[in-house]
């Protein structure tokens, strides 16, 4: 099933595709199993990532990036998670990480910060969730409290990807308590600065080549130029960065389901049970349909919502919200049917569907449960944003 055209693709976009799975294929596919096993972060995929461009595709031309536009950075994304969802998350989480950036910072800050990102010298992480906010982010308890030209930050975040690889952080913190979610602001926190600070990394059930530790801000001194737009801007910020990020999610998702779909295929027409190929059994073909079918609306629809993004469309949160939903839901479920079909094989680690069957759950979680993209698919629904 490789012609995965879609209205929203170019020929650009489709050759582009050939070369990242090229690469995935060459590179990152034969290390899926030990980044899974092992748990550590894959040094050597960065590296190829980085030399050929493909590691945060996003970066505007102007900050010596490539420009790729949101669906193109889409693609990216899907075909490296093709091999390998932890991979993946290495263009997801710098395409997260400055987001907020590219589209409120100052031009000092974008000119400080995006070139390194744009070279691969550094990663750039997301810290929203916190231990009794996430869900409910604006809930937030760290604060960041003015102190002569600028800040003194205080407190915590959870759950945050690429925390310990990554030399900077978008972190989101209350400046003025008595205004809610309007009295949020976004930083940028160095690894190195005085009173940052890790936990231990995570023991996941997947994407388990992705650290995900809590990061710890103990008075940390924040200059006046890391503030990231307006003070309490931040919130507004955040959302706004997940409208154009909730798609990469769809994408890292669609590309999973794909590799499992694909590794299900050539099983079924190898594997012989009864005197024939379990390829010829109609019920196994109607569950391969059914697989095929989810898939192909789901990356119309990422593609869909990926392009709204990029043009700022009045229904983009909508489309970004479903997208994420539908796509994380259908890769569960062609995961789980990926395993099915292998039957006794299925279940153990000498086949790659178990793998891609945990680390599809999470695209159900983060960056927005998805409970919450459907509060916000609703929310627009009965606001009437057509």
């Amino acid at each position: 099933m490789g012609h995965t055209n879609s209205f929203a693709t170019t020929e650009e976009h489709e050759l582009l595709r050939d070369a990242v799975r090229q690469l995935a294929t060459d590179k990152i596919a034969p290390r899926a199993a030990e980044i899974d096993e092992t748990a550590e972060f894959p040094w050597d995929v960065h590296a190829a990532l980085v030399a050929a461009d493909f590691h945060a595709v996003h970066i505007p031309e102007a900050y010596g990036g490539a420009g790729a536009d949101a669906v193109a950075a889409c693609i990216v994304i899907e075909e490296v998670a093709r091999a390998c969802a932890s991979s993946s998350l290495i263009p997801a989480v710098n395409k997260l990480g400055t987001v907020g950036m590219i589209l409120t910072g100052s031009e000092e800050l974008k000119a400080r910060y995006l070139p390194e990102v744009a070279r691969g010298e550094a990663m750039f992480s997301y810290a929203l969730s916190e231990p009794e906010a996430g869900s409910d982010a604006a809930a937030m308890r760290s604060r960041a409290v003015p102190d002569g030209d600028g800040w003194v930050l205080s407190g915590g975040k959870r759950w945050i990807t690429g925390a310990g690889v990554s030399t900077y952080y978008t972190v989101m913190a209350v400046t003025d308590p008595d205004a809610h979610s309007h009295g949020i602001s976004a930083f940028v926190v160095h690894a190195d600065d005085p009173g940052f600070s890790l936990g231990a990394p995570e023991k996941k059930m997947g994407i388990k080549g992705s650290p995900t530790r809590e990061l710890y801000f103990d008075r940390i001194r924040l200059p006046a130029d890391r503030i990231i737009g307006a003070p309490g801007t931040g919130f507004a910020t955040a959302l706004r960065t997940l409208d154009h990020t909730r798609p990469t999610i769809a994408a890292q998702a669609i590309g999973i389901a794909q590799g499992a779909l694909d590794f299900s295929v050539a099983y079924v027409k190898e594997r012989k049970q009864f005197g024939k190929a379990i390829a010829e059994f109609q019920g196994l073909q109607f569950m391969l349909a059914d697989m095929q079918i989810k898939l192909a609306a789901a990356r119309q629809l990422t593609y869909a919502a990926a392009a709204k993004s990029e043009r700022g469309d009045a229904d983009a949160t909508g489309f970004a919200a479903a997208a994420k939903a539908f796509a994380s839901d259908s890769a569960m479920e062609i995961t789980t049917d990926a395993v099915q079909l292998l039957g006794g094989y299925g279940y153990p680690k000498d086949y790659p569907v178990e793998r891609m069957m945990r680390d599809a759950k999470i695209t159900q979680i983060y960056e927005g449960t998805n409970e919450i993209q459907r509060v916000v698919v609703a929310r627009q629904l009965l606001r009437g944003h057509r």
